[in-house]
């Protein structure tokens, strides 16, 4: 017999990822489909469309259900054992949302084995292009939101976040009030991760706490719909969403169709899918008191976090590991393309040269100070270069050492600081 093994799925916005591990987690089978490569009858660039507004921005959602098609095809003629998959599970790229057309539910389940799950689904849609997380289209929404609760604040200490336009309950509010009758016809509303699971599972998949606490409409303390929150976005959204769960929940066998198809076994388990980010705080095996920062593009910070006290910036979400704590989420637009400028105009384009200037520098940087943003960051909402003497005077320029100092301290004490204000204790 096979030696069992499990599956994880990543949706996320250029790629569909999947990856195999035994039972001692080594890595047996990975692959991937990119979607501008792999699915070019599709057109779009990074994964997406980019509207000419500048500010939506959605993605096809038959294109997610294809690549799935492509990679289980992919996996059939690598000669992998499906049937020695004991559980499946996975992420979605997060805030993304899925709209099911009324009578959906049963073509999922009953979708015959002859055909690539994109044939028996392509009318299943009232939206056939989601609304994704770089979607920055939803600004009267959002006000609408937080006046409806009582103010921003308010509305994080309900949520977790105050009002973001990448956040789904704003952009289904968009929906109702621009488009009425496509979300009339609407009968479930998934986010990208609940969607995935929906694929595996033949039946709707409910969304999970932590990726639900990325929407604006979960309360974060009792893990339920807020009535407020949802009665501001659209009416009728409660039976849209389903009861959510926690994330580690079992959500049942896989659909006869894939044991059909490819060979799975009856047995195999769903579990729930959740957020790219919640998954990344699980992946990473934090515990409380730990934190992890991504060094990216955008620089994103990441804790376990025991009594959280939501802010105006960064997020608050269930924990998908506890669900009796919470995980905290930072993150600063000015990472790593800041980093390299600073680099290029003083050292010579050069780490090295970077680091030994570093070096260089005493801790604390003899009182001088920096704060680093040539594009409008997010936390917090600022733009321009702007540093600080000693005697706190503002100064136009440092020495090439001091400001590379400057930067890195500035970068991270910033990233501390917003942290403690969102209940991170640091350990003397």
């Amino acid at each position: 017999m096979a030696a069992p093994c499990y599956l994880g799925w990543d949706f996320s916005t250029q790629q569909l990822k999947v990856i195999a591990i035994d039972e001692q987690l080594r890595v047996i089978y990975e692959d991937n489909v990119h979607f501008d490569k792999d699915l070019p009858e599709f057109k779009t660039q990074g994964g997406v469309y980019i509207h000419s507004d500048r500010l939506t921005v959605t993605s096809p959602v038959l294109m997610w259900v294809k690549a799935l098609d492509l990679i289980l095809e992919k996996m059939k003629s690598s000669g992998f054992n499906f049937s020695q998959v004991r559980a499946l599970s996975g992420a979605g790229q997060q805030h993304g949302s899925v709209y099911w057309k009324k009578g959906s539910i049963q073509i999922l389940k009953n979708a015959s084995s002859e055909l690539p799950l994109h044939q028996s689904l392509k009318a299943c849609f009232s939206i056939s292009n989601s609304p994704i997380w770089m979607d920055s289209s939803t600004a009267s929404q959002c006000s609408a939101l937080e006046k409806a609760v009582g103010g921003a604040q308010h509305l994080a200490s309900i949520t977790g976040s105050r009002a973001y336009e990448r956040f789904t309950g704003n952009q289904i509010a968009k929906i109702y009030s621009q488009n009425p009758e496509v979300y009339m016809q609407t009968e479930r509303i998934s986010l990208v991760s609940s969607f995935a699971a929906s694929l595996f599972l033949g039946a709707y998949a409910p969304i999970d706490y932590s990726d639900g606490s990325g929407m604006n409409l979960l309360q974060i303390w009792e893990k339920v719909w807020s009535v407020s929150c949802l009665d501001a976005c659209a009416s009728g959204l409660e039976e849209k969403l389903g009861c959510p769960v926690p994330s580690h929940s079992v959500l049942g066998p896989i659909s006869p169709y894939y044991s059909q198809r490819y060979g799975f076994s009856p047995d195999c388990k769903i579990v729930a899918f959740t957020g790219d980010n919640p998954a990344s705080l699980a992946g990473m095996r934090l515990q409380e008191g730990d934190i992890a920062i991504s060094l990216g593009t955008s620089d994103t910070l990441f804790l376990w976090i025991q009594e959280p006290t939501p802010a105006l910036e960064g997020h608050i979400l269930c924990n998908p590991v506890d669900s009796q704590t919470y995980m905290a989420l930072l993150c600063f637009k000015n990472g790593s393309l800041m980093r390299e400028r600073i680099r290029d105009d003083c050292a010579s384009g050069s780490w090295d040269e970077f680091s030994k200037a570093l070096s260089s520098t005493v801790a604390g940087n003899n009182g001088n100070l920096g704060f680093y943003f040539d594009v409008m960051e997010i936390t917090p909402e600022a733009v321009g270069i702007h540093r600080f003497n000693k005697d706190n005077q503002k100064v136009s320029d440092f020495p090439k050492e001091v400001e590379i100092r400057a930067l890195i301290e500035g970068q991270f004490m910033a990233k501390r600081i917003h942290a403690e204000k969102l209940g991170y204790k640091v350990s003397k």
